[in-house]
């Protein structure tokens, strides 16, 4: 059983971070036996990260349990996402803050969570009162750092200014969509992707301040599985990530970068997933992944792809900024 070997850091939180952060989207509170198994499989491999959100459904009870069950609180990260929005309005004032994380935390039956996250923004909103409140809860001891989840870079630089400006800690993290994948349309409303051309500018903004970024869907939400073809993708599809996958994913561009994927992973062993993956993580920013690894062997091929490093002309020429790896 190989065990990661990278880790991060982030501003606030004194523990070491994986790379790679597991998602727990797929495990349900009434399945103890199998999440406790993920979840101590991937505890095994170093992956003592995890990431849940209050819209999830049951994800924070379920935490809470493994953690009490294995007395390991201290040794986990918990990224922790609130605020965001329904079907009638948006959620990002300090009350809707206050009231993701006091839930997050009774469900999770703790006192703190390592990172909070706001799982969306609206920028019609001031950043003044978001960052208030978000420093009284890091004064309270219930949250040690902060983030956004689909925030622009523009956001997070307003807000992280008036931060400083104030004397106070400014946003820790950001969570936007990367992917070796270029989105083609977003796949929710209110989405924000660093991926692609069009991004480069923003993705100029993290390389200037190194803030860490935990990115989800970098499998572009199965893109990457190795499932889908130039001729297959237009098919019907009733499962919601392959509609979402047509819908969002389907480009010549993408399939030209699952070409090179196929050839590189032919060349290295490796599989469709993993390339994709160790081009995120090899990718030259501060990059952290929300991974939701199904069972021991999503989690060993994870681990692999995170532990490989891959040359700066592989990168580009995965990206079809090269015309060859070497």
């Amino acid at each position: 059983m190989a065990k990661l070997e990278k880790y991060g850091e982030v501003p606030g939180v004194d523990k070491k971070i994986p790379r790679i952060v597991q998602g727990v989207i797929q495990v349900k509170v009434n399945e103890e036996d199998k999440g406790f198994a993920l979840l101590d499989a991937a505890f095994e491999r170093g992956i003592t990260a995890i990431d849940t959100a209050r819209i999830y459904g049951t994800s924070d009870r379920f935490i809470g349990k493994w953690m009490k069950a294995r007395d390991n609180r201290e040794q986990v990260t918990v990224l922790a996402k609130g605020s965001h929005h329904n079907d009638v309005r948006k959620r990002v004032t300090p009350y809707d803050i206050g009231t993701d994380l006091h839930d997050t935390l009774a469900h999770m039956q703790v006192e703190y969570v390592d990172l909070y996250v706001l799982h969306r923004d609206d920028p019609d909103y001031p950043v003044e009162p978001i960052v208030d409140a978000l420093n009284q809860f890091v004064r309270e001891g219930k949250i040690r750092a902060f983030g956004g989840s689909n925030w622009t870079a523009a956001r997070l630089q307003e807000a992280n200014d008036y931060a400083a400006r104030s004397g106070q800690i400014g946003f820790a993290v950001s969570s936007p969509n990367f992917s070796l994948a270029d989105q083609v349309k977003e796949p929710w409303a209110d989405c924000i992707s660093i991926s692609g051309p069009r991004n480069e500018i923003e993705r100029g903004w993290y390389a200037r301040t190194r803030m860490p970024i935990f990115a989800w869907s970098s499998m572009a939400g199965g893109f990457w599985s190795g499932r889908f073809t130039r001729e297959n993708i237009g098919d019907e599809h009733s499962d919601y990530f392959n509609k979402l996958v047509q819908q969002c994913y389907n480009s010549e561009d993408n399939f030209r970068r699952l070409d090179r994927v196929k050839e590189l992973g032919e060349r290295k062993g490796l599989t469709i997933p993993q390339v994709a993956l160790a081009w995120v993580l090899n990718f030259p920013l501060n990059l952290f992944a929300l991974v939701g690894s199904a069972n021991e062997t999503e989690l060993d091929a994870n681990v692999a792809a995170a532990n490989l490093t891959l040359t700066a002309q592989e990168i580009d020429y995965l990206d079809l900024r090269a015309d060859s790896p070497e």
